[in-house]
């Protein structure tokens, strides 16, 4: 039983963690449904090709996203 509690807490502990970085990850989410749902299928190389063809409709945090990244 503590060890079945230890297992938990471990995985709750590790979907915190997940969780904190999720914002950063989903900051284009809407963007790329919204601006390159056609090319969502083709890999995350065309995608950004997307993203950055439409650079000036981004909202800022994906805005923002792409630039700490070197895009």
């Amino acid at each position: 039983m503590t060890r079945f509690l230890f297992i938990v807490s471990l995985v709750l502990c590790a979907s915190g963690a997940s969780a904190q970085q999720q914002p950063g990850q989903d900051a284009c989410a809407r963007d790329v449904t919204r601006h390159c749902r056609a090319v969502m299928n083709n890999g995350d190389g065309a995608v950004l090709a997307c993203l950055k063809e439409h650079r000036a409709k981004l909202s800022k945090a994906c805005d923002k996203v792409l630039t700490d990244h070197g895009q």
